[in-house]
């Protein structure tokens, strides 16, 4: 027999109180990435019909170079809290959804640092 009030059963079982922020982050990450893939498209459009030398005087433009700063960190975190969330919702074991989110997270992380050097090397080389 339990003895225990509905309140005693159910503590400890609540929110975390992370999955807010998580939500908020997806939401801000997304509304950040519309203005932002416009500076994108605009770069893959230079990289693939424009001389070398205009891509790179093009990303050279303090505004540019930040923006498209801005898209890889927000497309890359985006994605990694996209992934995570797919993780915890499909992975029932806590050992391999932890490894998983672990993985995907270190594996954007070196994504987005790559793609960084990628962009500061080739203003610094032009």
């Amino acid at each position: 027999m339990d003895y225990r009030t509905p309140l005693a059963k159910v503590r400890g079982l609540g929110s975390a109180k992370t999955g807010t922020f998580h939500w908020w982050m997806q939401r801000i990450t997304a509304a950040a990435l519309i203005p932002l893939s416009f500076w994108l498209i605009t770069f893959l459009d230079l990289s693939l019909n424009a001389p070398y030398q205009q891509t790179v005087e093009w990303l050279v433009a303090p505004v540019n170079t930040v923006c498209i700063t801005a898209w890889i960190l927000a497309a890359f975190y985006h994605a990694a809290l996209g992934l995570q969330v797919v993780i915890e919702d499909y992975i029932a074991a806590e050992g391999i959804k932890i490894v998983a989110v672990w993985t995907v997270n270190l594996s954007f992380l070196l994504l987005a640092l790559t793609a960084l050097i990628a962009v500061f090397r080739t203003l610094l080389i032009g």
